[in-house]
């Protein structure tokens, strides 16, 4: 049996998180120094340059937003465009399979929602960890009498 962790935890891919906001740095200040190094560009497309670059960044900020944030009356998911709040009777079955991108939760209403706050990625048996922890809080605080 897994040790259940202290309430409230966030789950977070942190390698995959990282990657991404330095990557999105990264491109936008070489676009932006690209920007201010051209010297036949105008005013104008010198502001599209670093718009476009801010927009790389913002894309990249949105893909390292995932998460996973479970207290003591439910589940939080943030994945890239959505966000959802579960109550801890919602959740059936927290599934990480081999070959699988992230957990899916199986829901009470019959659907699987993807958690991409819990991926194997780059730190595989972190993510392993991470699934085990939320399934063992997921069947702490499952009751049977959902309305």
């Amino acid at each position: 049996m897994t040790d259940l962790p202290t309430l409230p935890v966030t789950f977070r891919p942190g390698r995959t998180r990282a990657i991404l906001l330095t990557a999105g740095v990264v491109i936008f200040l070489v676009i932006s120094g690209i920007a201010m190094l051209l010297e036949q560009l105008g005013p104008g497309e010198r502001l599209s340059f670093v718009v476009t670059g801010a927009l790389l960044f913002w894309v990249l900020a949105q893909l390292a937003r995932v998460k996973v944030v479970a207290d003591e009356s439910g589940v939080t998911v943030v994945n890239i465009a959505s966000k959802r709040r579960l109550a801890w009777a919602e959740i059936l079955q927290v599934n990480l399979r081999p070959g699988d991108p992230w957990v899916f939760l199986n829901l009470s209403d019959g659907t699987s929602l993807p958690a991409l706050g819990i991926q194997p990625g780059i730190a595989k048996q972190h993510a392993i960890a991470d699934a085990k922890a939320l399934r063992a809080l997921a069947e702490a605080h499952s009751t049977t009498d959902l309305p």
